[in-house]
């Protein structure tokens, strides 16, 4: 028979029947389903980490917070905690090893310019 310009079989019809094996076929299935498991299981355990890791940061915040908080309340009873103070004097000090740093920096290159 020629129908649409191809010649059919009499007896061919529909899908041809699968040659796999069934138990080759269960035992792909079987390993299809371990993989997906061994998948989600890696999906859950980054998800958890991740979840841990920003649970510590948020506690870390709080800390802080409070911390901050409790330096504004003694500044508004007049009081200056002695880490504000740390921290200023800290940064006075930086400034000035910074000015000092430049300074030595500009001593050798005005030195190494009068050598010959």
């Amino acid at each position: 028979q020629v129908v649409g310009g191809k010649v059919k079989k009499p007896g061919k019809r529909g899908r041809k029947p699968a040659k796999i094996d069934l138990k080759a076929k269960l035992e792909r299935s079987r390993q299809s389903a371990r993989e997906c498991r061994a998948r989600k299981k890696l999906r859950y355990q980054y998800l958890e980490e991740l979840v841990s890791s920003r649970e510590r940061a948020i506690c870390a915040l709080r800390e802080e917070l409070e911390m901050y908080k409790q330096w504004c309340m003694a500044m508004d009873q007049g009081k200056i905690p002695s880490e504000i103070k740390a921290l200023l004097t800290g940064e006075e000090q930086g400034k000035a090893q910074q000015n000092s740093i430049k300074l030595a920096k500009a001593g050798k290159t005005e030195a190494n310019s009068t050598n010959p």
